[in-house]
């Protein structure tokens, strides 16, 4: 299986949104500061994890919550915002 997940940092205004067949291991090594990219933002929480058959139909979500409409989605997710 593989997974969507999307997280959102706590003290900024920033979502990231990514796949992979192990989402709990992932989130954790973002919050570790694994991720060179997106240690700015730690720390992280899960806003959404979503489960698919396939990796390119994880992709295509993960494509899709990137876009313009899909961040606004998301942005309802997240109180505040």
């Amino acid at each position: 299986m593989y997974y969507t997940y999307t997280i959102s940092s706590t003290i900024k205004s920033y979502i990231y949104v990514g796949i992979s067949n192990n989402p709990e291991r992932r989130i954790s090594e973002h919050n570790k500061g694994k991720e060179r990219t997106i240690k700015p933002y730690r720390p992280f929480k899960t806003l959404l994890i979503e489960e698919f058959k396939t990796r390119s139909e994880a992709r295509k979500r993960e494509k899709y919550l990137k876009s313009g409409c899909g961040k606004e989605y998301l942005k309802t997710l997240k109180p505040g915002w």
